[in-house]
């Protein structure tokens, strides 16, 4: 793949064995622990801005999921590319890295094996942030879009997705409605998906939304819902870009309706990369949410 320059991501990554496959993850900074958690066809980077403009007062975690970004991308035949190992990936890296309590941000399919993950362990959430996601099944009367349907569905679909990289690519544009990416960014969030191998994981995921209870991951959606509800008590911010069309405003009030407390921010311009869109902003609300109270800027 290519280099990824280091003024756009200038991190150490550390490795994470998972039975001979390799996750890559960040860990920088010092102080209360913060795990982000991405989604696809993006990586840690798209975290990048958060990361530095938190690490000096946190511990910020950031993994790269398998066949994503930094981490390994393996064959069908030594990784099944579904949710619930998603979750099971995240679970041993928290094992691994970090006991004790932690706050969780989400986005994307991140929702759900963040969010999957967090309801087994409820005991070490503090605060949730919530960008652009779910963590529940198709709220009534939403389809899938018909661009997801093409890839999950088609042989077509897989072709445009690992044969021209289209997923990736195409997200660095469509899901950006404020601003124009420069190259370079553009560059970046493709670089890990250089070839039909290593695009994988962006057409698997795909390929593992779960639609109907006969579906992989169908069950693991349902408990993961059941168990939001375990969050009513804590602090949590919502923050979205109202222009997403996969993730788009039923979403958030499907969770503005489990969570009536949480703190929403919607962004009425921006789209799906809701960081990207409104960067500067969810870092000033993220950095005040998170802050010990005697921190909380003015």
């Amino acid at each position: 793949m290519r280099p990824i320059p280091h003024d756009l991501y200038p991190f150490e990554g550390k490795y994470l064995d998972l039975d001979g496959i390799q996750m890559h993850y960040l860990d920088e900074g010092e102080g209360r622990p913060v795990l982000m958690v991405h989604g696809n066809p993006t990586w840690s980077f798209y975290y990048r801005n958060l990361v530095l403009g938190l690490r000096r007062d946190h511990r910020c975690i950031v993994p790269d999921h398998i066949g994503c970004g930094l981490s390994d991308k393996p064959g069908d035949d030594l990784y099944p590319y579904r949710l619930d190992r998603r979750i099971e990936d995240l679970e041993r890296l928290m094992a691994t890295v970090n006991q004790g309590p932690i706050d969780l941000v989400v986005h994307d399919w991140g929702g759900l094996i963040g969010l999957g993950w967090a309801v087994r362990h409820t005991e070490l959430i503090r605060r949730l942030v919530i960008l652009n996601t779910g963590a529940f099944h198709l709220p009534e009367g939403k389809a899938v879009p018909w661009q997801l349907r093409l890839v999950r569905d088609t042989p077509l679909g897989v072709f445009l997705v690992r044969g021209l990289n289209l997923f990736a690519r195409g997200a660095t544009s469509a899901a950006v409605t404020t601003k124009k990416l420069p190259k370079a960014v553009k560059d970046a969030y493709c670089a890990p998906y250089d070839s039909w191998a290593d695009r994988i994981a962006t057409a698997r995921f795909v390929q593992d939304i779960p639609l109907k209870p006969s579906d992989p991951g169908y069950q693991t959606i349902t408990d993961t819902a059941a168990g939001l509800e375990a969050f009513a008590d804590h602090p949590i911010m919502i923050c979205w870009g109202e222009k997403d069309f996969v993730f788009d405003h039923c979403f958030r009030e499907e969770f503005e309706r489990i969570w009536p407390h949480a703190e929403v921010h919607s962004f009425p311009e921006a789209g799906h990369y809701v960081l990207e869109d409104a960067d500067q902003e969810i870092l000033s609300l993220v950095r005040n949410f998170l802050a010990p109270e005697d921190k909380i800027e003015g």
